[in-house]
């Protein structure tokens, strides 16, 4: 049998959307959204390094600048926890577009 026919192959635009996935939330693994997406954590690590050389980005992750400089007390606190939350929704709905997308790319690869 042939190495290729365990090799899943992804549509771009799923790539693209995980690629998005992990980058846009500071706080997310490779582990934990590949495990979110059902693919390997090595292969979400490389499509994110394709993605960042296409970009001509450095190849390791440069943290964030902080939004909350300048605040103090608990508008610093409302403030990272309303970022978070944010985060979270904006993260869940692209989990829910990728999953409808990848349902529909798998049901149309169905032929029984």
């Amino acid at each position: 049998m042939s190495a290729s026919k365990y090799h899943r192959r992804f549509p771009e635009e799923f790539k693209a959307d995980a690629v998005r996935m992990y980058l846009e939330n500071p706080a997310a693994t490779y582990a934990s959204v590949a495990k979110n997406l059902g693919v390997s954590s090595e292969t979400l690590r490389n499509w994110v390094q394709q993605h960042r050389k296409k970009q001509g980005e450095s190849p390791r992750y440069q943290a964030p600048t902080s939004e909350n400089e300048g605040l103090v007390g608990s508008d610093a606190v409302i403030a990272e926890e309303n970022r978070k939350l944010r985060a979270e929704n904006e993260r869940l709905r692209q989990e829910r577009d990728i999953l409808r997308k990848a349902a529909k790319f798998f049901a149309g690869e169905t032929n029984w």
